[in-house]
């Protein structure tokens, strides 16, 4: 085919023959990355500023080949990755990126299209429309709910509070603003005192201030206590401040506690509030017909969020927004310059109208990929197991004489804490750190801590599709090697 170009004269592209050479010498890594990842420490073992000092201090003057840039990636950046893919990653809720996740997100950046309107990509609007469906039967989410793909949970809270503040329609926010007003009362939070940080960084953002945030207290299973909830409403009320929204938890951060939403909506029904619900985690394990009583009460919420991009597979990032009331949503943002304006696509949203971010990229053909490859029933299968592997290192914790577990195991997360024999309780904490250091020290496996009740845990957060029983076993042998040395040294200072 005569494509009109000198071939003397090089593409502003860049040669696509080399890049093709490339891409095979990515994916053959990748494949290799991905079926042995135990070959590198699960913890990057670098100082700082190392990765910074082993490249120039100024940019190429000139363009270098694509081998050259993959040596650099190989030998000087890899060095320095933490790796979130390796299946004795148990620091955090997991992100594995999976094989159809990855090719979804290749193709979408070689697509690179952006979604802000339906017209500017018709395929990325209704496929992301279709694959939130798909997603909302699979945990069976009932009520009419309008989603949409966002970067991360701090993203989505901060999207679903700003919607819920808008509601508030007789204080006109949106045209009047927040600032030097003598006609509007401090707006009032509630979370849990187990809620995530974002919904705090979200409250400060959007001018609630920390002052008009309410920690509500939890239980003994650190859920949020709704007579507790109810009365600091009433507290509020009272004083003459205006409650506005509560933060409820399904599967929060450090316990993965589940707040009794259904009688958390009945305390908001009552008082007029915006009921949202922070799912991020723990909301995968719906889609096992036996879990799925941990969304009991979420069809009340007015706004959800999950994360794919935590627990299904899917490669970071990619948060998903669910809200049941679409128009509140799109009045709190939308602002359409005239350069935008299009009124052809009436029938399909303009997923820039819902949120304060204009550019949207093709986060969906991942997810969609995900869900077409492994299927209902193989995800369900990852899943479980997960769970299982969890309920068996919990089991194992239970059993040893020197550790105990800090918090019920509902989920694919363990908290626990070594508590060696004969110590003083008050050095439980320092020890407990000392071990964390060490077992992640090995670069055998990567833990986390957490303060539950004010004391020092550990955490093990297993969601890797390569983790097996194998590495779990592994995982207890380092604890007992680490807490065996750490005992030696602690006695002998």
């Amino acid at each position: 085919m005569n494509t009109g170009r000198d071939p003397d004269k090089p593409s502003p592209m860049g040669d696509t023959a080399e890049f093709q050479r490339a891409v095979d010498r990515a994916t053959r890594w990748i494949g290799d990355y991905l079926e042995h990842p135990e070959l590198y420490p699960v913890l990057s073992k670098v100082a700082p500023g190392e990765i910074r000092a082993a490249f120039p201090s100024d940019p190429p003057a000139h363009g270098r080949r694509f081998d050259e840039i993959l040596d650099d990636f190989e030998k000087k950046i890899v060095p320095g990755i933490t790796h979130w893919n390796h299946p004795s990653f148990f620091g955090y809720f997991a992100i594995t990126g999976s094989l159809p996740g990855i090719l979804g997100e290749l193709l979408a950046a070689a697509l690179n299209v952006n979604g802000m309107l339906w017209r500017t990509s018709p395929s990325l609007t209704e496929l992301e429309g279709l694959t939130l469906d798909y997603l909302r039967k699979m945990i069976g989410l009932e009520g009419d709910f309008f989603g949409q793909i966002l970067d991360t949970a701090s993203t989505s809270t901060l999207v679903a509070m700003a919607a819920a503040r808008g509601a508030l329609s007789d204080l006109d926010i949106r045209r009047r603003g927040m600032s030097g007003r003598s006609d509007l009362p401090p707006l009032v939070l509630y979370e849990s005192e187990e809620a995530h940080s974002s919904v705090d960084k979200a409250g400060i953002v959007l001018g609630i201030g920390t002052e008009n945030m309410r920690r509500v207290k939890t239980d003994e299973r650190f859920r949020m206590d709704p007579e507790a909830l109810e009365a600091a409403i009433v507290r509020d009320e009272r004083a003459g401040r205006r409650p506005f929204c509560v933060v409820a938890t399904v599967g929060t951060t450090s316990t993965t506690s589940v707040d009794p939403v259904r009688s958390v909506a009945e305390v908001c029904a009552r008082h007029g509030l915006w009921l949202h619900v922070d799912a991020a985690y723990a909301w995968a394990a719906a889609v096992l017909p036996e879990k799925r009583h941990i969304l009991d009460g979420c069809e009340r919420a007015d706004s959800i969020v999950v994360n794919p991009h935590k627990w299904f597979f899917t490669p970071t990032d990619l948060s998903v927004l669910y809200c049941r009331h679409r128009d509140e949503l799109k009045n709190a943002f939308t602002l359409v310059p005239e350069y935008l304006r299009s009124g052809e696509e009436a029938d399909e949203p303009n997923l820039m109208d819902y949120g304060f971010q204009l550019g949207r990229r093709f986060r969906a053909l991942k997810l969609w990929m995900v869900i077409n490859y492994f299927g209902v029933e193989g995800i369900r299968r990852r899943i479980a197991e997960h769970i299982h592997l969890a309920q068996s290192f919990a089991a194992w914790i239970g059993r040893h004489p020197d550790f105990e577990i800090m918090a019920p195991v509902e989920f694919s997360t363990v908290c626990f804490r070594w508590r060696p024999g004969g110590r003083d309780p008050d050095q439980l904490d320092s020890l407990n750190d000392s071990l964390l250091s060490a077992v992640n020290g090995t670069g055998k496996a990567f833990l986390s801590h957490t303060k539950i009740r004010g004391r020092l845990s550990l955490r093990c957060a297993i969601g890797n599709l390569r983790t097996t029983d194998a590495h779990i076993e592994a995982l207890e042998r380092v604890l007992e090697t680490e807490a065996a040395t750490v005992e030696r040294k602690t006695r002998r200072d």
